[in-house]
């Protein structure tokens, strides 16, 4: 278990599985699968700001809805406060989605065109428990303020707004019932560089004051470097590099997280990148190579690699990673 923290977490994963199923001939019957999330086990502790970073396609997005039942995982298991997540009815799931909360990547197609602000911001309000229309109003004039908008903005539609401020809807709607938990899905990446370091900002300044957890995905290694307390590394569905965010910078392990790294550009003109950049493309997840799946483009790559799936093991305290050659 990926937990260098001595206290309980607030979310515990344990080799969680997600595939899912494709289907052809005449009976429509299995005949492949999309290995999105495989296996994958981590922790988050109260408080802080988990970064998940990869290329497009590892799985980072299909981790974080499987983790709040957004999609049903194949196997595994969710724990969220000790509570096993899986195992809750209907009813009981609604009550802890309160507590468990995501910000989707695109800050326009996740608001509902049709709705005004306080009906989008209102309706989980209203979905658990607050009738009163006044106090609806009132608590989402409040939340408006939190994220930086006022009360003028109540009464509009999603079009009438920019990206950035359509962004902050959505972490109004996010920590309108007070969660412990959100997932931030690409939170970011649809926003221009200057509004992303203030909604970037924006979310560090409601960390601090709602105590919230988040789990950060996102492919910019800048932001996530920025943000982040602890970073795991994903390839082709799953986790192959997991540490303190400083110290994964300063030394990454994992011949895949050293390319990605270098592969990230640096503002400096004299800065002369040495590291050679990755061959090949992304293996398909309907047919993950064997072994280590990052063999297929890896510099460092042996026959074993190939017939053997490397442990994933702690190399240094809180730093681990998976791959023969460290």
């Amino acid at each position: 278990m990926l937990d260098v923290n001595k206290s309980k977490p607030l979310v515990r994963v344990e080799n969680l599985v997600k595939y899912y199923p494709i289907r052809g001939g005449i009976l429509m019957k299995e005949v492949a699968a999309v290995k999105a999330v495989d296996n994958v086990s981590l922790s988050i502790q109260q408080g802080e700001t988990l970064g998940l970073v990869g290329e497009s396609g590892c799985g980072k997005s299909t981790l974080g809805r499987a983790i709040l039942r957004l999609e049903e995982p194949t196997s595994g298991h969710v724990f969220f406060q000790d509570q096993a997540i899986q195992k809750l009815e209907p009813e009981a799931m609604r009550r802890l989605r309160k507590k468990m909360q995501i910000i989707f990547q695109d800050p326009f197609s996740s608001l509902n065109p049709r709705k005004s602000i306080s009906q989008i911001i209102g309706e989980p309000l209203l979905v658990h428990g607050m009738r009163s229309r006044i106090q609806r109003d009132r608590q989402v004039v409040e939340i408006l303020k939190t994220v930086g908008l006022g009360k003028e903005h109540m009464r509009r539609y999603p079009h009438q707004f920019s990206g950035g401020q359509r962004q902050r809807i959505g972490i109004a709607r996010a920590i309108a019932l007070k969660p412990e938990f959100i997932v931030c899905d690409e939170a970011v990446s649809a926003l221009d560089v200057s509004i992303q370091a203030q909604v970037i900002n924006l979310l560090k300044d409601l960390q601090e004051k709602f105590n919230l957890t988040y789990l950060f995905i996102s492919h910019d290694l800048h932001v996530v470097e920025y943000i982040s307390d602890r970073v795991a590394v994903m390839y082709l569905g799953k986790i192959i590099e997991f540490a303190e965010s400083i110290e994964l910078y300063k030394n990454p392990l994992h011949p895949y997280t050293i390319a990605l790294l270098s592969s990230s550009p640096m503002p400096d003109p004299n800065f002369q990148n040495k590291t050679k950049p990755l061959t090949g493309d992304v293996p398909s997840p309907i047919n993950p190579p064997s072994g280590c799946r990052f063999h297929t483009r890896c510099p460092k790559r042996q026959d074993i690699c190939s017939q053997k799936e490397p442990e994933f093991l702690e190399h240094e305290k809180g730093h681990f990673a998976a791959c023969f050659f460290i």
